[in-house]
């Protein structure tokens, strides 16, 4: 009905209705440059592995799970979440070691490196969807406004999945003078919210951009994108490796576990840190989101396979997208961690801290959660095969 053959008034009607948190489609030179990617074919990008971005499993099976009222009261925390109270003084005081991280809720995160600020994955809106009346709410407010974060260098995209590019957050950053760093295709959407074009650097895997002394890298990734009604993957999405003159920082985005984690190591490893998602994961979408075990496993690879740096856990605690209990990634992170002797954060929402310092280790979590089963303290047994494909991925 949007074709070529609908008549030019009645096209534009159609687009006005379009949401604008839907962003745009890529079209003309970006197009064209996309079509050129060795990372595009047959229509759309490709994963480094092959990769179901539907669940498995039958419907009746899934909603079973996913609204059934005990499953539903596990998967948020009993109280309040302990929201560090950052202050502008904190923020705006030098980190002694030259790299501080802020984990500001699901995969926000502001990495203080090298003398320079980088914003990944800013998410400030109440929900991560397109509509302010449905769709996951935050399960904690914002640690501070994102007016007191102070100027940022650069803010790198992972992915255009609404928990991860929000509307509300690019359009108050596009009021700055910051830079958007962000996979391919991604820039459509963004100059659609009015950031110019002259701000926008779009990169695919394997390519690099110059900020101050750091140098930004798109690195591969095992997901999906798409925001709208139709997902044409159209957009590229990614990992990114962020390389200064003393310090190595990763940040995964969202993805699946691959060997290619191994190679992302060796090229541009080690990492003081590494800000892996380890939430949202279920047997029913196993390619495009890592357990606590497999993110575990993802860290030591970029570490050329040894305990090294700190592992910061993203993408848990902030908003509710799977049938996992609430805290359970950070339980089974502790438990993962502890037996490989890798060290890891726990920070509150907010909360500042140096990997070359002390680190926030303080279980937080359990004051406000529901008793955790631990299912993988248990021998595993393998799963059941599952057929048929679900249309409930969401654009997790």
């Amino acid at each position: 009905m949007t074709g070529s053959g609908v008549p030019p008034q009645l096209r534009h009607r159609l687009r006005a209705l379009r949401p604008a948190a839907f962003g745009a489609d890529a079209t003309g030179e970006r197009m064209e440059r996309i079509r050129r990617s060795p990372n595009f074919a047959n229509g759309s990008f490709q994963n480094p592995v092959g990769t179901r971005h539907r669940p498995s499993g039958s419907t009746l099976e899934f909603a079973k799970v996913y609204f059934e009222k005990e499953s539903r009261a596990r998967r948020a925390p009993t109280g309040g979440v302990p929201v560090h109270p950052t202050t502008v003084a904190d923020l705006a005081r030098p980190a002694a070691t030259g790299l501080r991280i802020t984990w500001m809720g699901h995969s926000s995160v502001l990495a203080e490196t090298d003398g320079h600020r980088i914003l990944f994955d800013p998410v400030w809106g109440a929900r991560c969807s397109p509509f302010s009346f449905a769709g996951p709410k935050r399960l904690h407010p914002v640690p501070l406004s994102l007016a007191a974060l102070g100027p940022v260098d650069a803010v790198v995209i992972s992915h255009d999945h609404y928990d991860h590019l929000d509307l509300p957050s690019i359009r108050a950053l596009a009021a700055t003078d910051t830079l958007f760093v962000v996979p391919l295709g991604v820039g459509a959407h963004l100059e659609h919210w009015g950031v110019p074009a002259s701000r926008v650097r779009e990169l695919d895997w394997n390519e690099s951009t110059e900020v101050g002394d750091l140098r930004l890298t798109a690195t591969p990734a095992r997901h999906f994108c798409g925001r709208g009604l139709r997902n044409q993957q159209h957009t590229l999405w990614a990992s990114w490796v962020v390389t200064g003159p003393e310090h190595r920082i990763f940040h995964s985005g969202d993805t699946g576990y691959f060997e290619g984690f191994r190679d992302i190591g060796a090229e541009h490893g080690p990492f003081d840190v590494t800000m892996i998602q380890l939430g949202a994961y279920s047997e029913y979408w196993p390619d495009i989101h890592m357990t606590p075990q497999e993110a575990l496993r993802a860290h030591l690879d970029l570490q050329s396979g040894a305990p090294h740096g700190v592992l910061l856990p993203i993408h848990w605690g902030t908003f509710n997208l799977a049938p996992h209990p609430w805290a359970e990634p950070a339980e089974w992170t502790k438990d993962a961690a502890g037996a490989a002797g890798q060290a890891v954060a726990f920070p509150h929402p907010g909360e500042p801290f140096e990997p070359a310092g002390k680190l926030p280790v303080e279980p937080w979590w359990r004051a406000i959660s529901r008793p955790i089963a631990r299912p993988w303290r248990a021998a595993e047994v393998p799963a059941e095969p599952r057929s048929g494909d679900l249309d409930l991925a969401g654009e997790r």
